[in-house]
């Protein structure tokens, strides 16, 4: 469980994010969802500690994430933020590879090698893991990158906008592959999100942000209602049911 109390975070004079109180459960997919500014990555950092935060706390299954040391926190949570910034004249199997370091120091052991095998396996990068990050496209690269996090094998994963870069079939096949891990691997997974039917289609639980505070959380069902989601995004927006899922409609 990821309990968020009172947490506030400002640039100059301006709240990114301002007295945000949240708890997530463990298990299953949360997306975190809002228009641009609204704090939603800002929120992700927060939490895994790559910012510091002016106010507030926040807690992963009890441990204090200002207080736990690194190495302890990176075996339980573990974040892909938006900014890459790795070589890329490494191969898919040397950046998996990376999501080990907190165990290994950079020394695989045969159980870490296994790791990075399943992790590869799992994001079907298999016919890529001798290729070069600069050879892939941007949806292979993005698989390589979550493929790394998986790795890590931490029981908290947070992904800042998985789907970046992936065509539709590749966003769908993504976000098939983040609801496997959440059910297959018992992972709780939170997600920064910009398609609000994909959060709806695939999660359990929605959180939407606005002006860097939670307007809504909850069940997709009760996220998914046009004068909630209108509400957050400051226009109209209808939804419709299809196959027992909820899907907005704003192009009109």
């Amino acid at each position: 469980m990821i309990v968020i109390e009172n947490l506030s975070k400002k640039y100059a004079d301006f709240p990114c994010v301002d007295n945000v109180s949240l708890t997530i459960a463990g298990g299953g997919v949360t997306s975190i969802i809002g228009p641009n500014g609204a704090g939603k990555s800002t929120l992700l950092s927060l939490i895994a500690r790559l910012l510091d935060f002016d106010r507030g706390s926040v807690s992963v299954d009890g441990l204090d994430v200002t207080k736990t040391k690194s190495d302890v926190l990176a075996q339980r949570l573990s974040i892909l933020r938006q900014d890459n910034h790795i070589a890329s004249r490494l191969t898919v199997r040397d950046l998996v590879s990376f999501g080990r370091y907190p165990y290994s120091r950079g020394r695989l052991t045969d159980h870490d090698h296994a790791k990075v095998e399943e992790a590869i396996g799992f994001l079907h990068l298999d016919d890529l893991a001798e290729r070069f990050l600069d050879e892939l496209s941007g949806g292979q690269r993005q698989r390589a990158y979550i493929a790394m996090v998986l790795c890590q094998d931490t029981d908290y994963v947070l992904l800042d906008e998985p789907l970046n870069n992936l065509d539709m079939k590749h966003a769908r096949n993504m976000m098939q592959l983040i609801r496997r891990a959440a059910d297959e691997l018992g992972k709780t997974i939170v997600l920064v999100m910009h398609d609000i039917n994909f959060a709806s289609w695939y999660s359990d639980h929605i959180v939407a942000m606005r002006e860097g505070r939670v307007a809504h959380a909850g069940a997709c069902h009760d996220i998914m209602q046009p004068e909630v989601l209108s509400s957050v995004y400051d226009m109209e927006i209808e939804v419709q049911e299809i196959a027992g899922k909820r899907i907005s409609l704003f192009y009109a």
